[in-house]
């Protein structure tokens, strides 16, 4: 499987640390967050990634080179120009995931290759997920893509049905909405949906990537929100016994410091 760090993001909320590096190379325990993701999914069998950069590109392309890229193989697609946010990031880089079989993959059949579900995952993320288990998951649900979620306060929820389906998402003061940005139907009462916090993980078929029809920067859950009102599955993966942090403030970082150290998270 191969995957698509997000890290373009320009870390608002990290400063002063954000003021003379990228997010990505932000420390917890003397260890860049990127060193923690890339580390980790190593541990999942995946040896090949795709990093998008704005922020101080040029530093995370030097330390990737100075890292021997982990020993995996690692591309970069600069967003220097535009921010194009989570949407936009992923149709820019949707080449790594369609690009043709190397030699090594010339005897299998092509067609299986290119529908092999791919990882999107925020760099600012650290959790201990099953990936592999949230994979098999998404396989078995026959899913367009899977969002890893959970039961937690937080400010954006999403909405899904009994049988795990997106139907919807419940932004802090506003009334919630269904799936193509309407207003949620009076004959559906939120007690049957599951308001779950989405964690920045996901797992995504190729078969998403032509249906991206949004141009600019644009997010991925307005286009989960219109593709799930068009009858394609978009589905939850609920992790609510994994540790996840979200390490958007200093203070976040301090916290999985201490987790990490305590060996509460990987």
């Amino acid at each position: 499987m191969k995957a698509m760090i997000l890290a373009a993001g320009l870390g608002t909320r990290l400063r002063p640390l954000t003021d003379t590096r990228p997010k990505a190379l932000v420390e917890v325990n003397n260890r860049t967050l990127l060193e923690i993701l890339l580390t980790r999914l190593r541990t999942f069998g995946i040896t090949e990634a795709i990093i998008n950069v704005h922020h101080f590109s040029d530093m995370v392309e030097q330390y990737l080179k100075s890292k021997n890229n982990f020993n995996m193989r690692i591309e970069i697609s600069r967003e220097d120009d535009q921010l194009l946010d989570t949407g936009g990031g992923l149709k820019k880089a949707a080449w790594f995931f369609q690009e043709n079989p190397s030699r090594a993959d010339s005897s299998r059949d092509h067609s299986i290759l290119a529908d092999k579900p791919f990882l999107l995952h925020n760099v600012d993320v650290i959790s201990t997920i099953d990936l592999a288990a949230m994979l098999q998951f998404h396989t078995e649900h026959q899913a367009l893509a899977t969002l890893a979620v959970q039961s937690r306060d937080s400010g954006r929820q999403l909405l899904f049905n009994k049988q795990l389906q997106l139907s919807g998402r419940r932004v802090k003061g506003h009334p919630p909405l269904a799936t193509g940005h309407s207003p949620l139907p009076e004959s559906t009462t939120l007690s049957a949906l599951h308001p779950l916090a989405f964690s920045g993980i996901h797992i995504i078929s190729p078969r998403l990537l032509p249906l991206l029809t949004e141009t600019g920067p644009f997010s991925i859950i307005d286009s989960y929100l219109r593709l799930a009102s068009q009858g394609e599955k978009i589905v939850a993966f609920r992790h609510d016994n994994s540790y996840w942090r979200d390490l958007g403030k200093p203070a976040d970082l301090a916290q999985a410091g201490e987790d990490l150290h305590q060996k509460l998270a990987f």
